[in-house]
C-alpha cells in the first residue's frame, strides 16, 4: 500500500508540474499577446514583457510582432488623369497597435497583408488617376536636383521656364495615399507608418513618347545653357582683350618715359663732357668718326681743310 501511495503522489506531483509549466508563458520585448479561450479573446491584450500565467489546456496564447513590418504590393496598371497608362509598384511600413482588434478582424499577419493590399491599392489608384503623369515622375520644377544656394535664383527661374510645371509632385502624392489609407487600416488595429511609390514604369506604347519628350526637353535646356555660355565667353574675351590693350598701352608709355629719361641723361652727360674740355671732346669725336668711317683695305680721300686731315697730319699740316 505504501508503494502504491508513493507512486500516486509522484504522479500527482508530475501532473502538477506539467500543469504549472503549461500555465506559464513569456512575453518578449517585441511581442504582443492575446489570450483566447475556445477561440474567443479573454481579457485585454498583454503588452508588458515578462512572465505571465494562463489557464492551462483551455486558453491559447496568440503572439503578434509589434515591430515595423513590410508590405510590398504587386505592380498595378493605372491610368493617369492625362490618359497615360503606367505600372505602379508601391511599398509600405506598418505595425500592430491594437492586437485584440487585429485578432478579431484579420486574425494574423497574412490576413493583414491581404487587407493592406485592398486598402493601399485602392488609395493609390484614386490618387494617381487624379494626377497627370508629370506629377508622378518629379517633385519640383528644378531641372537639376541641387540645393538652391548652389544654383542661384536666376538659374532656377531659367530652368522652370523650359519644363512642364509640377503642382503636386511625387512625394506629395505618396503622402496623400498614406493619409487616405491610415483611417481604413486603423479599423483593423494596424498603424500605417509610411507609403512610398517604389517604382513607376511606362507601358511600351507610352514609354517611347515619354523618352522622346524628355530628350527634347533636355536638349532645349542644353541649347539655352550653351547660348548663355557663348555670350559669357564673348564677354570674357572682350574684357580680356581690353585688359591686354590697357596693359600694353601702359607698358609702352612707361618704356617711352624711361627711354626719354635715358636720352635726356645721355645728352646731359655729353653736354657736361663737352663743356669740361671742348677741344678734347672735338678730338675724341673726330677719332670716333675715323674709327667708324675708315676700315681695313679702305682708301680715304680728305680735304686739306677737314678736321680729320688736320688730326692725321698734325697741327702744322705735316705728316706724322
Amino acid at each position: 500500500m505504501k508503494i502504491i501511495g508513493a507512486a500516486a503522489a509522484a504522479v500527482l506531483a508530475f501532473l502538477a508540474l506539467v500543469a504549472l509549466a503549461a500555465s506559464m508563458y513569456t512575453v518578449r520585448e517585441f511581442e504582443l499577446v492575446v489570450i483566447t479561450q475556445f477561440g474567443k479573446p479573454v481579457g485585454t491584450a498583454v503588452t508588458e514583457p515578462g512572465l505571465h500565467f494562463r489557464t492551462p489546456f483551455v486558453q491559447d496564447v496568440n503572439r503578434f510582432d509589434k515591430r515595423l513590418q513590410e508590405w510590398d504590393g504587386d505592380a498595378n496598371q493605372i491610368p493617369t488623369s492625362d490618359k497615360r497608362f503606367i505600372w505602379v509598384d508601391t511599398t509600405a511600413r506598418w505595425r500592430i497597435v491594437d492586437p485584440l482588434l487585429f485578432l478579431q478582424t484579420v486574425r494574423n499577419e497574412i490576413g493583414a497583408q491581404a487587407r493592406l493590399d485592398d486598402i493601399i491599392d485602392s488609395a493609390t489608384r484614386d490618387q494617381i488617376s487624379a494626377q497627370n503623369l508629370v506629377e508622378l515622375v518629379r517633385n519640383s520644377n528644378r531641372v537639376l536636383d541641387v540645393p538652391r544656394e548652389e544654383t542661384g535664383e536666376d538659374d532656377l527661374s531659367l530652368s522652370t521656364q523650359e519644363v512642364e510645371r509640377v503642382e503636386v509632385g511625387r512625394d506629395e502624392i505618396a503622402r496623400r495615399i498614406l493619409v487616405a489609407a491610415v483611417p481604413l487600416a486603423t479599423e483593423y488595429g494596424i498603424e500605417l507608418k509610411d507609403v512610398r511609390l517604389k517604382r513607376i514604369n511606362y507601358r511600351e506604347d507610352v514609354q517611347r513618347a515619354v523618352f522622346e519628350r524628355m530628350v527634347s526637353e533636355r536638349n532645349r535646356i542644353a541649347e539655352r545653357y550653351r547660348s548663355e555660355g557663348q555670350g559669357r565667353r564673348a564677354e570674357i574675351l572682350g574684357e580680356r582683350e581690353r585688359e591686354q590693350k590697357r596693359i600694353s598701352s601702359d607698358a609702352e608709355r612707361e618704356a617711352l618715359e624711361i627711354m626719354a629719361g635715358a636720352d635726356a641723361e645721355a645728352a646731359r652727360i655729353y653736354a657736361d663732357a663737352y663743356n669740361a674740355d671742348a677741344e678734347f671732346y672735338a678730338f675724341w669725336r673726330t677719332l670716333d668718326t675715323y674709327r667708324v668711317v675708315v676700315g681695313d683695305n679702305h682708301t680715304l680721300v680728305l680735304s686739306p681743310d677737314s678736321e680729320l686731315y688736320r688730326v692725321l697730319t698734325g697741327a702744322d699740316g705735316r705728316s706724322e
